[in-house]
């Protein structure tokens, strides 16, 4: 069973299976859409006639979908996630203030210090790299206001794509939605106040799924089995 976006073409899913089947794959290879394992790995009803909203925050991309009656009905796809808000702040810290550093250390500060939503009491980080002027280590101050705003960018990305996928569904569906609420999975998801920030974006309640990291896999083992 492999994961795919759901807006993958034909050509491209003909490519998948047939790079699983080189790779030693057992044949038949199955293909899910990647909203649908998420959905299912998060524990949503997403065989029932209502909508369902659900947001995957990966490390490349971002998939939003609308399900209903176990299918998808609705999709956006963006090469907008995880990832990015890493690169966001080190391009950051290389622009504002000359500093190098590596992805581990814009990971570490992401999943530590950033947030999505202001905090009810702001605070600083020390982050260490190397002067871009002069080669030497060189260690900066940071607020998490400054954090936010380096990323502002993929941020906004990623709730264009959930309002771009609600435009596409149908209201009835819509509707069901916003009173079931959102829900995160991905390891993006983890991302400190990004459901409060698509929760004021959309106005829908949101939440994040349990073990959101492994919804994906759970679900698609889980989808596995009822072959």
């Amino acid at each position: 069973m492999v994961c795919v976006p759901s807006r993958a073409t034909e050509l491209g899913r003909h490519a998948v299976q047939e790079a699983a089947e080189f790779a030693g794959a057992r044949k038949p290879v199955h293909l899910i859409d990647e909203p649908v394992a998420a959905a299912i790995g998060a524990r949503m009803p997403i065989e029932s006639a209502l909508g369902n909203l659900i947001v995957d925050v990966g490390g490349g991309t971002t998939e939003v979908a609308v399900l209903s009656l176990g299918g998808v009905v609705a999709s956006s796809s963006v090469r907008i996630a995880g990832n990015h808000f890493d690169q966001a702040i080190m391009a950051f810290c290389r622009k504002e203030y000359g500093l190098g550093i590596g992805q581990g250390t814009a990971e570490y500060v992401k999943t530590r210090y950033a947030c999505a939503w202001p905090l009810r009491e702001e605070g600083y980080v020390d982050i260490r790299g190397v002067d871009l002027v002069d080669g030497g280590p060189k260690t900066i101050t940071v607020s998490t206001v400054e954090l936010r705003e380096a990323i502002e960018e993929p941020l906004a990305g990623i709730c264009d794509a959930v309002r771009d996928t609600l435009e596409g569904t149908p209201p009835e569906l819509v509707a069901d939605a916003s009173h079931q609420g959102l829900v995160l999975t991905g390891g993006g998801a983890l991302l400190l106040g990004l459901d409060r920030r698509l929760a004021h974006e959309v106005g829908f309640p949101v939440r994040v799924a349990r073990n959101p990291r492994h919804s994906v896999v759970r679900g698609a083992a889980a989808y596995l089995e009822t072959f």
